[in-house]
């Protein structure tokens, strides 16, 4: 019920205007056709004429055509009716086809928090990283992105300033492109240009690679907001704008993004919907870039607490969820006989301690309008009589982004959440029993008052936990891979802000700032892109596996007893910059590992070879688990009474110090056995490899959420460590690929033979699938503009 009642005319309406109506309508959809063709010049003609092929003329093709892929794989966006599609998906060269889905947008304190202290020294060379960032754009005016003493790009950039609309780059960000390939821009919201309108971008690039500059929300969360790699140089890809993000553009915007020479990618969106690994847009590009060199870190969603709903959870991608920093914020509610209850805002104005009448707005209908005591009971716009809650603290039954309280002095909410939300009014959110006393007190008063403090920032002892709204495991495609991989700070995160992104979650504030503070899996994202650009730095030859093994098995460990989810909350732990530049040991995986693991999924020979653009071979055509992908945790799923027998062959590298030795140690609840074999590694050199198994035994368990474990490899100078999760758990939701026809009709053409929503968190005011503004209130807005920010 109460999901229902969160719901808003706005979304309802939204869902009306995109709904399609009769089968035979052609629709756009993402053709994949695998790797990068070696004739990339005629691959907008084997496109077409595919089309051709299938519409019947040359000229309906055209029409058909909307954007071709070629740079860096293979692919191309066309509109196609359900016919057409299963004719495409006959062809010569074709993995998947799939709809253009709309896909959603999932400090200054957080990287102290984190222990990377400004202080830090920095390595010159972190000027030579190019981060590249998938989100709504950027506003490069923001202080955090001067590029006051940079010297120019590095000479290995390829990108290009997509000027327009007085968008220009500098030395800070050196790169950016728009994308619109469905022609979703809306020009209320909107600007044509890499120019960020919403906030997000600009948001989550500041966090990754902003540099140092004074900052506060109306003087709140005050200090010095800066990003992992301050050196570090920008690009930024906008793929998001106000009704969201496409399949074809990030499609689009991956293969720009490998092509131009970013050394890392940042992708705080992601579907709410699972898919397998070859119709997922995030899967195919995050692979690509891998093939390629390039780590991407990703936002594992706010869905949670459920589990089984974290996103963007490819094996080659880093998942990363959302936590607690030792700051949180306070809005304390004062009533008349002196009781307190503590709230959670950000308010920033001051009632200088004065009381004012209580009003419950269930008895402030506005009749002459048309409401009633229910309908007014929401707090919605004309719904409550101006002459009774003037001048009064007025109790909304329902958290609404969209309340207007004309001529009140505050408003009062129930509502449970993490995130802290600013409006432009006094505005305190207190816990649904809480509100019960309130309106005791008020009923049980004569002249009942109460007054709404200043939000005051607050030391939070229990940090770090992990948020409520972080998607949690396992993995709903391959649930022996743990995901998330780790967490980081993504809540109440202050960081550059748009100006045209608004400064509150009300539709009704005109107000602008340059720093905002929002939450969501879409603001932890971007701290471990900053920590892997670090890592980078320190190591340019690491591979994507290598740097993500070193964030991953350094993590400091979390607490279960203040984490019922464990490991599918947080993974590995909460991200250690410091540590993770000498991690001792990694877990290494190559393309080939990968293509390995997907033949394990029910891809056959062909298939994985268009992908990978080799002659990679799958041995058998029979399923396997994914236990022996060399990968830094270990994860056994197990049906109700299934037998607990696993092994999970592995291989470190050693990259801390020659003449080395390492032991196991094994932490794991008694009922079961785990065997480490060899259980000491010594290494002669650094770069030497040595393989060990892991091997998991026990009596079946039953309705069993997660029991953990840890390996740790362990010498004097380092501790490797690796969890481990045993669960019950259903089948996976999809069979990773449903039917896969050995041969194909041959496409004869001139290349014969050849074989997405943002994540900050929006409000539980829900907003449509809006990520940044708060990230966490999900809003009753329809639109970027007015939505907020979890993801």
């Amino acid at each position: 019920m109460a999901k229902l009642l969160h719901l808003s005319i706005f979304f309802l309406a939204a869902l009306v205007l995109q709904c399609h109506c009769g089968e035979d309508d052609r629709k756009s959809h993402v053709v994949y056709m695998g790797d990068r063709p070696k004739d990339a010049a005629s691959v907008a003609s084997t496109h077409h004429n595919m089309l051709a092929e299938v519409l019947g003329s040359s000229s309906e093709a055209r029409e058909s055509l909307i954007y071709s892929y070629g740079k860096s794989f293979n692919g191309f966006v066309a509109k196609l009716s359900d016919k057409e599609v299963a004719r495409i998906k006959e062809m010569e060269g074709v993995v998947s086809v799939f709809p253009n889905a709309q896909l959603q947008v999932h400090t200054t304190r957080s990287w102290d928090f984190m222990g990377l202290p400004e202080s830090h020294p920095r390595l010159s060379a972190e000027g030579d990283v190019i981060v590249g960032l998938l989100d709504t754009g950027v506003w490069p005016e923001n202080p955090s992105f001067s590029d006051e003493g940079f010297d120019p790009p590095p000479a290995k950039w390829k990108g290009i300033c997509q000027g327009a609309n007085n968008f220009t780059c500098n030395k800070k960000v050196i790169g950016a492109r728009f994308y619109d390939l469905e022609n979703i821009f809306d020009p209320r919201y909107d600007i044509k240009s890499p120019r960020d309108t919403l906030g997000h971008g600009s948001h989550t690039a500041s966090t990754a690679a902003g540099i140092a500059t004074n900052a506060s929300y109306f003087g709140l969360a005050g200090g010095v907001a800066r990003g992992g790699v301050p050196n570090a140089r920008i690009a930024v890809y906008k793929v998001c704008w106000a009704s969201g993000c496409t399949s074809a553009d990030i499609l689009a915007a991956f293969e720009d993004a490998i092509a131009d020479g970013v050394d890392l990618l940042s992708v705080s969106l992601g579907s709410d919907f699972p898919a397998p690994y070859h119709e997922d847009v995030i899967a195919i590009g995050t692979f690509h870039a891998m093939k390629n060199g390039i780590l991407t870190s990703c936002s594992a969603g706010n869905s949670g607490p459920n589990r089984r709903q974290v996103s963007n959870y490819a094996p080659w991608a880093l998942t990363v969820a959302a936590s607690t920093i030792d700051r949180s914020f306070s809005t304390k509610v004062v009533l008349g006989n002196g009781q307190i209850f503590l709230g959670n805002s950000l308010n920033i104005f001051d009632l200088h301690g004065k009381t004012f009448p209580l009003i419950y707005s269930g008895d402030s209908a506005n009749y002459t309008a048309g409401a009633d005591p229910e309908l007014a009971a929401w707090c919605f716009p004309g719904t409550l009589a101006p002459l009774i809650t003037r001048g009064g603290v007025v109790m909304c039954d329902i958290p609404n982004a969209l309340a207007l309280v004309q001529g009140s002095a505050g408003v009062i909410m129930p509502v449970s959440i993490d995130e802290s939300i600013p409006f432009p009014f006094p505005l305190s959110l207190i816990s649904p029993e809480d509100y019960s006393q309130l309106l005791d007190y008020m009923r049980s008063t004569r002249t009942p008052t109460a007054t709404i403090l200043m939000t005051e920032p607050v030391k939070d002892v229990m940090a770090p936990t992990v948020v409520s709204f972080s998607s949690r495991g396992p993995s709903p495609i391959t649930p022996d891979i743990l995901k998330p991989d780790l967490t980081a700070p993504g809540l109440n995160i202050l960081a550059a802000w748009s100006p045209l992104g608004g400064a509150s979650i009300s539709p009704w504030d005109d107000r602008t700032v340059d720093y905002f503070v929002i939450s969501g899996t879409s603001m932890s994202c971007p701290h471990v892109t900053g920590v892997a650009a670090f890592v980078k730095a320190a190591h340019p030859s690491w591979s994507p596996a290598a740097i993500k093994s070193a964030l991953m098995t350094t993590a400091t460990i979390m607490d279960s007893r203040k984490n019922a989810d464990a490991e599918f909350a947080y993974g590995s732990g909460q991200i250690d910059p410091l540590k993770a530049l000498n991690p001792g040991l990694i877990y290494n995986a190559s393309e080939a590992d990968y293509v390995n693991f997907l033949c394990k999924e029910g891809y056959n020979t062909t298939l994985v070879r268009i992908i990978s653009g080799d002659n990679s071979t799958c041995p058998s055509n029979e399923l396997g688990k994914a236990w022996d992908l060399n990968y830094p945790t270990f994860a056994l799923s197990l049906l109700d009474g299934e037998t607990v027998m696993a092994t999970f062959p592995r291989t470190v590298t050693n990259v801390g110090t020659p003449n080395s030795t390492y032991y196991a140690r094994v932490s794991m609840p008694s009922q079961f056995t785990v065997t480490v074999q060899p259980s000491v590694l010594s290494f002669s050199r650094v770069g030497e490899e040595k393989s060990f198994t892991v091997k998991i035994t026990g009596a079946p368990i039953v309705n069993t959420p997660i029991v953990s474990g840890s390996l740790e490899w362990t010498n004097r100078e380092y501790v490797v460590r690796s969890p481990i999760a045993v669960f019950n758990n259903m089948p996976s939701i999809f069979s990773s690929i449903d039917e896969q026809p050995q041969s194909k009709p041959k496409f004869k053409g001139p290349w014969e033979g050849s074989t997405s929503t943002i994540y900050h968190k929006k409000s539980t005011f829900k907003s449509m699938h809006r990520t940044d503004r708060t990230d966490g209130f999900r809003g009753l807005v329809s639109n970027n503009r007015l939505g907020y920010h979890k993801h």
